[in-house]
């Protein structure tokens, strides 16, 4: 058995790193909106129709991405669990960026649409099954008397 006082140690230690995780998140969706903004000017430079939206896209989903991470770290602070569901959706909108970058450039090759579909299809699976469990578990149970 691990003793109490190992336990705090350890409670204290995880909660420092996801802390400084979380400042670090933080600090890089601010930096990386103010870039955002900045990057607004580049599409009056009108280099065609898709001009750098693409760019735009891009950094607009990895922000999205590290606001769902960050979401989680804020949910393990309330709850001292990871939510899976946050991790989960972090994890779909990374895959749908990268398949959007690549359908976008044309680089996208059948193995690896198979393979990030595949991906999604888990992904997918797993975000439904953990609102599932999570709804179970946020149900009380009834208790039958006789």
């Amino acid at each position: 058995m691990i003793s109490s006082k190992l336990k705090k140690v350890f409670d204290r230690v995880v909660d420092f790193v996801f802390s400084v995780i979380l400042i670090f998140i933080i600090l890089a969706i601010a930096i990386g909106t103010v870039q955002l903004f900045v990057s607004l000017w580049n599409l009056l430079a009108f280099k065609g129709i898709t001009g750098n939206y693409i760019g735009i896209i891009s950094d607009v989903l990895t922000l999205y991405v590290l606001i769902e991470l960050s979401r989680s770290l804020v949910e393990y602070f309330n709850t001292s669990k990871l939510r899976l569901t946050f991790i989960v959706d972090a994890a779909i909108v990374f895959i749908i960026r990268e398949l959007l970058i690549t359908l976008f450039r044309h680089e996208a090759e059948p193995p690896m649409l198979y393979a990030l579909a595949a991906v999604l299809l888990v992904l997918g699976a797993l975000r439904v099954s953990s609102v599932i469990v999570y709804q179970r578990e946020q149900r009380p149970t009834a208790h039958v008397h006789d």
